[in-house]
C-alpha cells in the first residue's frame, strides 16, 4: 500500500535538523584534530625520528611528521572556513581558517643563516600563528559565550560558558608566556624544557576542548 504524502514527507529528514547535526559534527572534527595534534606529532616524531621533542609544534614541519603537521593545519583551516555560526561569526572563522592555512604554507625558519626570502616566510609564519591563537581566544571568550537574548541560558549553557572562558584564558596566557620568554638568549636554561612546545600544545588542546564543548560532545543540554 502506498504511503500517503503526509507519511512520505514525515519520513524525510528535517533540513534544519540535518544542518544542525552537520554543524555539530564540524565542531567536533575541529575539536578532535586540535586535541590530538600535539600528541600525534610528539608520539609520531618519537617513532619516526627517535627520542626527543621538537622545540615547538611548528618545528615538526621539518621532521618526519611534516606532512601530518601541514595536513592537520590545512584541515583545521578548511573546517574553520566552512563554519558559519551565527551573525558575523563567519568573518572570524574565515580569518582563523586563513591564518591556519597560512601557518601550513609558510613554515618557520630552520636555518642559522636564513636568506631574505626565508626570513620573510618565517616572519609570516609567526604572524599567522599569533593571529590564529588570538582568533581562537576570541572564539572562546566572545563568540562561544553568546546567549539567545530571547530566553534565559540553561544551566548547561552557563557551565559551557565557564569552560569557554577558561579555554580562552589558557590560550591567551600561553601565547603571552611564549612572547615573554622569546627575548631570552639561546643558551638560557629554560629552553632545554621545550617551553614553546608545551605552551603551544596547551593552547591547542584548550582550543580543541572548546570546540568539542561547542559541538555538544561535552556538557550537552538535557533533552526536554
Amino acid at each position: 500500500m502506498n504511503a500517503t504524502p503526509a507519511t512520505a514527507q514525515s519520513s524525510q529528514p528535517d533540513a534544519t535538523t540535518s544542518l544542525v547535526i552537520s554543524y555539530l559534527s564540524l565542531r567536533k572534527c575541529i575539536g578532535v584534530i586540535g586535541i590530538s595534534l600535539p600528541l600525534v606529532l610528539s608520539l609520531g616524531g618519537l617513532l619516526v625520528d627517535g627520542p626527543g621533542l621538537r622545540s615547538s609544534i611548528s618545528s615538526y614541519y621539518y621532521s618526519g611528521m611534516g606532512n601530518v603537521f601541514v595536513g592537520s593545519m590545512c584541515a583545521i583551516g578548511i573546517f574553520l572556513m566552512s563554519y558559519r555560526g551565527y551573525g558575523n561569526d563567519h568573518i572570524a572563522s574565515l580569518l582563523a581558517g586563513a591564518f591556519a592555512v597560512g601557518i601550513a604554507l609558510c613554515p618557520m625558519g630552520d636555518s642559522a643563516t636564513p636568506t631574505a626570502h626565508e626570513r620573510l616566510i618565517g616572519n609570516l609564519h609567526y604572524a599567522f600563528a599569533a593571529l590564529l591563537f588570538l582568533m581562537l581566544a576570541y572564539f572562546c571568550l566572545r563568540l562561544f559565550t553568546k546567549t539567545d537574548p530571547t530566553k534565559p541560558p540553561t544551566r548547561r549553557k552557563l557551565q559551557r560558558n565557564v569552560v569557554y572562558r577558561i579555554c580562552g584564558a589558557i590560550i591567551l596566557l600561553s601565547i603571552a608566556f611564549v612572547a615573554a620568554i622569546s627575548p631570552l638568549p639561546a643558551g638560557a636554561s629554560i629552553w632545554k624544557f621545550n617551553p614553546v612546545f608545551w605552551m603551544e600544545a596547551l593552547a591547542i588542546v584548550a582550543f580543541g576542548i572548546s570546540w568539542l564543548v561547542k559541538g555538544e560532545a561535552i556538557l550537552k543540554d538535557h533533552e526536554v
